[in-house]
């Protein structure tokens, strides 16, 4: 096995957060699609197919490294919200915990001088950054337009707005 036990056991449990996480977008997804906003449930639909394809992606590393992948149990997701905002908030919220999850994942390979984790983990940073920033700009959008502004929001999304290369400047020139 190319892993230690210890960060077998970490990126298993990781891949329970990014389960979790699919769920939580899902059940979001579902609360969006209930308000009438197709937009923000098929961008929340997207998220949580990317958070499995996520889990599937640390499954596959330990496959290939050698370990036997456990899937944990995974709590039920929250799907009572108040609005949009909350909702969003709510998003942005869980981005951030993974971001520390990830986080602590590349110090616990840097401390085992796990240089393949570590190289592997590399993707999930940088995933993280954008995933962050994604949600951020999507609550301050929804801040900004309030309930009765979220046509604008839906709009945007259908426009591609939060689509990769079109956020922070981030296109052809500057590949």
């Amino acid at each position: 096995m190319l892993i230690s036990d210890a960060m077998t056991a970490a990126m298993c449990e990781q891949i329970g957060n990014e389960l979790a996480a699919s769920h939580q977008y899902v059940a979001i997804a579902v609360y969006f699609d209930g308000e009438g906003l197709p937009a923000l449930a098929k961008h929340f639909y997207r998220q949580a197919a990317e958070e499995r394809d996520h889990a599937m992606r640390f499954v596959k590393y330990l496959v290939d490294a050698g370990a036997t992948p456990t899937i944990p149990a995974i709590p039920a997701p929250r799907s009572a919200f108040t609005s949009a905002e909350d909702a969003v908030k709510l998003s942005l919220e869980s981005e951030l915990r993974v971001t520390k999850q990830i986080n602590a994942l590349v110090d616990l390979a840097i401390k085992e001088s796990d240089h393949l984790s570590k190289n592997a983990l590399e993707w999930f940073v940088n995933e993280q950054r954008e995933e962050v920033s994604s949600m951020d700009t999507l609550l301050r959008m929804v801040r900004r337009a309030g309930e009765p502004g979220l046509f604008f929001v839906e709009n945007f999304l259908l426009q591609g707005g939060l689509e990769e290369g079109v956020q922070g400047g981030e296109g052809e020139a500057a590949e």
